[in-house]
């Protein structure tokens, strides 16, 4: 029998927790996460980690394992990720992975492709350009990365306008570079969907509970941190101007909402490959 890697994925808030918990249980089997955020351990409200019951119920790899302050890129997570899945092949013929980051999903099919890096004259430009110049030239230079990105990411934004000003051609099409030398496994992806108005008020009734269990105050906790890229996160870049004192509670959980909303968008687009 092949082994097999069965990768649960989805948009925000679509319940891939619960289902992969459940399908770990049935089949005596752990879990991986695929989640960008869920790495870091001073993240947890505002990523919807896994709960003490959930991480009890099947065990789990790659929640909490890194701080905020190191920097883990999508290479060393494919390098750990499939060293982690060989170690468990040994004991399991199936193991279940999650996540909502299409680039980590994509990770563990394929291995990522290479991208230049910029020169420091490049990036230091680009820093200097207004975000709303940057969706545009990203816009022009990439259409089809535009078209999934998190267009409110400065990160994200940059990055894509590096690879092409460097390379000379659309970040995505790099992206699709990547190596498709098989896995030694079976791959499987199950991709959760919902109807847009259900997801919509399943994202409204997760930022209120998210809210009621101190989001504000893990987000104060952080403060010193929100230069990092890794804050740069919905439900987390919202609310600094609130402890700042330059937004008010009501606007910025609406805009918690709403970005999670558009992420969720982003999300499904990117995933209409698999």
């Amino acid at each position: 029998m092949n082994k097999r890697l069965i990768i649960i994925a989805g948009p925000t808030a679509v319940g891939k927790t619960a289902y992969a918990v459940q399908l770990a249980q049935q089949l005596d089997t752990e879990i991986i996460s695929c989640d960008s955020r869920q790495f870091y351990r001073e993240m947890n409200i505002g990523v919807a980690r896994p709960t003490t019951d959930e991480l009890a119920a099947a065990p789990h790899h790659f929640i909490a394992c890194r701080s905020v302050t190191e920097p883990y890129n999508i290479f060393d997570y494919e390098q750990d990720a499939m060293r982690e899945v060989d170690h468990l092949f040994e004991k399991h013929d199936t193991v279940v992975a999650v996540g909502g980051s299409g680039l980590y999903i994509d990770a563990l099919l394929a291995t990522p492709a290479r991208l230049p890096n910029p020169s420091a004259d490049l990036r230091r430009q680009l820093q200097a350009m207004p975000i709303e110049e940057k969706r545009s030239q990203l816009r022009l230079l990439d259409p089809d990365y535009y078209a999934r990105v998190d267009l409110r990411n400065p990160v994200r934004l940059q990055r894509a306008l590096e690879v092409c000003l460097t390379a000379g051609r659309p970040y995505s099409a790099i992206i699709a570079e990547q190596t498709t030398v098989p896995r030694p496994f079976d791959t499987e992806v199950r991709v959760l969907r919902l109807p847009s108005d259900e997801l919509r008020r399943r994202i409204d009734h997760r930022v209120d509970a998210m809210m009621q269990s101190g989001l504000l105050d893990e987000v104060r906790s952080l403060l010193e941190f929100r230069h990092l890229s890794t804050l740069n996160t919905v439900g987390y870049r919202e609310l600094f101007p609130v402890i700042e004192g330059s937004d008010s509670l009501e606007h910025a959980i609406n805009q918690i909402k709403l970005n999670t909303w558009h992420y969720a968008r982003k999300q499904l687009t990117w995933m209409r490959k698999y």
